[in-house]
């Protein structure tokens, strides 16, 4: 009979012990009276106990992939230890400051205490655990090693939200220094270059070309500047818009950004790490590779990859080597297909690729670094640039009236 689903509250306590000594904390209880006992067990005289308020900001806090892969190492860390798995729910909330997280935590514990698998439960919430998370999780319950699995799910996901981090301070750099560039060319457009400009006009003298050119977009930006503004939100909103919706779409993108200079490099490569690190996990875990090809087409993050996994699947389907479709697609690095050659004849293709995944994982760690230190000079280069073409357009007219004085 399964056991019955209680639910339980955090509250804050404050009380005396023995001592005469003044304590407070936090305790997961059905109801204050409860709460209250319990504190009286451990030689406490509770002298309030009331339910945790919900933080205003941490109320509407969304869950995070990184709150997930949180919640998935301490599940595997307490159900190593031996811990009940209801008790361990019970452990694992309290220590989410995120109200979402915990009732996320609560609700799983809900099902499996109705009588409902790990698995099922997680699948209810597909937004949180994705289908490679809940088939590695039903594979840990099916042979009796959940911990063992929960273990290398939460190794997946530290490592993959790891790489995605990277990924994003990479993404971020380039996109930091356009915007502190054009904020910065915008303020000297708009405010600066009008004060110079009525003092040419008393100059009654032509003006350089570079300096006219320079007074001609300073007022094109002061007279349509909130046209521009509105364009630039409006263009991100139908490339977000357009991103989600089409699919043709995203798929353009997805080749188009491997073409980057740099960062291009960095995408491609972390796509093979994923690609590895989901492969290395589903078959160490005892899925069959046709099927783990399924969930790795989709843990790859670009369409060029899943497109070359679904074939790669396709072909070991009908009895081909791993590695020598692999070869057909065009797309994997030769150190990858050697790697799983080797892992394929010697018996130990998850230990192969998972040195893949390490040495594609520390490549693109090491070229977020180099393009990081790269983009700290070239942000000074930039802005030098403009703010210095500004000036020197503003003060020519002035230097060619000294030299004719």
């Amino acid at each position: 009979m399964a056991e019955k689903a209680v639910k339980t509250t955090l509250f804050t306590w404050e009380g005396i012990d023995r001592r005469g000594a003044r304590l407070k904390g936090e305790l997961s209880g059905i109801n204050p009276a409860l709460v209250k006992a319990q504190l009286r067990k451990q030689g406490i005289n509770p002298t309030k106990v009331r339910k945790k308020a919900v933080s205003l900001f941490g109320a509407g806090k969304k869950i995070k992939p990184l709150d997930i892969a949180l919640f998935t190492r301490q599940m595997a860390t307490m159900m190593k230890a031996g811990v009940p798995l209801l008790s361990a729910f019970d452990i694992i909330g309290e220590g989410f400051e995120n109200a979402n997280m915990r009732k996320l935590v609560d609700d799983v514990k809900q099902d499996v205490a109705a009588g409902n698998s790990l698995a099922s439960s997680l699948r209810k919430r597909p937004q949180y655990f994705d289908e490679l998370y809940c088939n590695l999780v039903d594979a840990g319950e099916q042979s009796g090693a959940l911990e063992t699995l929960l273990d290398r799910v939460a190794t997946y996901k530290e490592k993959t939200e790891a790489l995605k981090a990277k990924i994003k301070k990479a993404m971020n750099y380039p996109i930091a220094v356009v915007l502190v560039a054009i904020i910065v060319s915008a303020i000297l457009l708009i405010k600066v270059v009008p004060q110079f400009q009525s003092v040419f006009a008393n100059f009654g003298a032509e003006l350089p070309a570079f300096t006219l050119m320079v007074i001609g977009l300073s007022e094109a930006l002061q007279e349509y500047w909130l046209i521009l503004l509105a364009g630039f939100f409006a263009a991100g909103f139908l490339f977000k818009e357009a991103h989600k919706r089409s699919q043709k779409f995203r798929d353009f993108v997805d080749r188009s950004v491997l073409k980057l200079p740099i960062v291009g490099d960095i995408l491609y490569k972390s796509s093979i790490a994923r690609y590895a690190r989901t492969l290395a996990t589903t078959f160490a875990a005892g899925v069959p590779l046709v099927d783990a090809l399924d969930s790795v087409a989709g843990a790859t993050g670009n369409i060029v990859f899943k497109n070359a996994v679904l074939k790669v699947k396709q072909d070991v389907s009908t009895g081909m080597q791993l590695n020598f479709s692999m070869r057909t697609t065009g797309v994997f690095p030769a150190m990858a297909l050697q790697m799983t050659a080797i892992g394929e004849e010697s018996g130990s293709l998850d230990g192969m690729l998972d040195k893949v995944a390490t040495f594609y994982e520390s490549e693109v760690d090491n070229m977020v670094d180099g393009l990081t230190a790269l983009m700290e000079p070239l942000i000074m280069a930039v802005l030098g640039v403009l703010v210095g073409g500004l000036i020197i357009a503003m003060y020519l007219p002035i230097f060619q009236l000294g030299a004719v004085v």
